[in-house]
């Protein structure tokens, strides 16, 4: 990669969450390029309190849009810009307010709504499944009429594909949504979102990121997701770029995720989608006003050079950027949870990082830390990174890592409550 430094010293405001992941990465990359970064997060964060950084009111947007617009006036921003899904909103109702580059409300909406990008697929002429949205208090009654099997029942407000289930029949699909119910009631959204209930789409499942400026969108990678991902769950485990597709198909992708900016009205920011393909073409999944989640930008490093935070800042604040392209592959295992219940140790950690083509073994989770299997889980115990010569090469790294590791759990006792 080749960086162009600035004139001046650009300053972008980011948006995160408490105690985002995220976060340290965009601070790491605004250094690298000399980028003055104010983060602006909810509660008494350190990082805002104590690094000049805007602690935001959590429960009241105005508020929070008002703290954000006092600080534009007396310190002009070049971007406004979100760190993670959830602040994907309020970053851009920021930037339209003070006429910084953002995108429209409507496509904000379609960014941050499962039901609105379904909705509006439907009515744009955008293949998207056919979908029914349930009421959440209402997922006692059982399969509403008229759904086609197999189908996919998920939370329209959680992510990292919590809750997504594939029914084959009208018994499952009342199963499904019981356990919907109960997850929801776990982490106290029930009745908050509603329940989508939509045709599974056949075929192999991709990701794509890409970065948008002005309108035209440059995409940063296309991520494959080897083998069959057909349920009954979809746990996502592995990640490899570029991905086994003809020219024909990859050009047939882009132009498809172009047009489908352009319907949007999307303009400005990075982008993340979801998508599968099969004898049908290009069927939307999801889109987001986000990159990849978890450590898996850490691929396109090795593709490029440099960090997923510096690509997206140097897109924000208009700095010019050259991306070599390195050969071969790279992949990602986002560890999966085969077996729920209290982490005691992990065990092969060494005898992992030493597979042929395995860059790195990450684990996350510590002793005594419960682990839960999808469709309820959402924490990934850990990661495993690969480079090897074909996308082949890095599936077979990634999987013998795998073989390697053995996560010892103990059960997970019920509490009682004393009399």
């Amino acid at each position: 990669m080749t960086l162009f430094p600035p004139k001046k010293k650009h300053r972008a405001l980011l948006i995160a969450p408490d105690r985002s992941y995220r976060t340290g990465a965009f601070v790491l990359a605004a250094q690298k390029l000399g980028i003055e970064l104010v983060v602006a997060s909810f509660g008494e964060a350190y990082l805002t309190n104590r690094s000049g950084g805007l602690a935001l009111k959590r429960n009241s947007q105005a508020e929070a849009l008002d703290t954000i617009s006092r600080a534009v006036a007396e310190h002009p921003f070049a971007a406004i810009l979100a760190s993670d899904d959830e602040t994907v909103a309020l970053a851009g109702v920021a930037a339209e307010r003070n006429g910084l580059p953002g995108n429209p409300t409507d496509a904000i909406r379609a960014l941050t709504s499962k039901i609105d990008f379904r909705r509006f697929c439907q009515s744009n002429q955008t293949q998207g499944p056919r979908f029914v949205a349930l009421g959440s208090k209402n997922l006692d009654r059982g399969a509403p009429p008229g759904i086609n099997y197999p189908c996919v029942a998920k939370p329209a407000s959680l992510s990292a594909s919590r809750g997504v289930i594939r029914c084959d029949n009208p018994g499952e699909l009342d199963q499904a949504l019981k356990r919907i119910h109960s997850l929801l009631y776990s982490e106290g959204k029930l009745g908050e979102e509603a329940v989508l209930v939509e045709d599974y789409i056949d075929g192999f499942e991709y990701a794509v990121d890409g970065l948008l400026n002005q309108g035209h969108l440059k995409v940063l990678a296309i991520f494959e997701k080897p083998g069959p991902m057909a349920g009954p769950f979809f746990e996502e485990t592995i990640y490899v770029t570029p991905p086994g597709l003809s020219h024909q198909v990859t050009d047939q992708v882009i132009g498809a995720l172009e047009d489908l900016c352009r319907k949007l009205g999307i303009c400005e920011g990075a982008l993340h989608a979801e998508l599968r393909i099969n004898s049908s073409g290009v069927w939307f999944l999801e889109v987001a006003g986000r990159t990849v989640g978890g450590r898996c930008g850490r691929i396109l490093e090795f593709q490029t050079g440099c960090s997923l935070e510096e690509l997206v800042l140097a897109n924000a604040v208009r700095l010019p950027v050259v991306v070599g392209e390195r050969t071969g592959s790279s992949g990602v295992m986002m560890i999966p949870v085969t077996k729920g219940g209290v982490l005691r140790r992990v065990e092969g950690i060494s005898a992992a990082r030493r597979e042929r083509d395995i860059v790195d073994v990450e684990i996350d989770v510590r002793e005594g830390q419960i682990l839960v299997p999808w469709p309820e889980g959402c924490a990934y115990p850990g990661f495993i990174f690969a480079r090897a010569g074909t996308a082949a090469d890095v599936e077979r790294a990634l999987r013998a890592a795998h073989r390697c590791l053995n996560f010892v759990l103990a059960p997970e006792l019920p509490t009682t409550t004393a009399l």
